[in-house]
């Protein structure tokens, strides 16, 4: 996957979890966790494992703090799919 396919397949997932939020503006910076109440983030990070087969431990949450390190944590686990 290239990282614009990882980036729209986040919004693609948010988008689903959180159908009343407005994604089409959001910006690689802004803050994911801080649009996301804590269920909604878990959710994020299931359907990536389901979706993708990408595992996320607990202790690599914090690097999925905005919609660029979320890319940046995918990409190489994304890379060949």
């Amino acid at each position: 996957m290239t990282r614009a396919e990882i980036s729209q397949a986040i919004i693609n997932i948010v988008n689903e979890i959180v159908p009343d939020e407005d994604w089409s503006t959001f910006g690689p910076e802004e803050s994911l966790r801080g649009k996301l109440e804590s269920m909604d983030f878990l959710d994020v990070v299931m359907e990536l494992r389901k979706q993708y087969g990408v595992e996320v431990p607990e202790a690599d949450y914090g690097q999925l703090a905005t919609l660029q390190s979320c890319v940046d944590y995918l990409e190489p686990k994304l890379i060949n799919r």
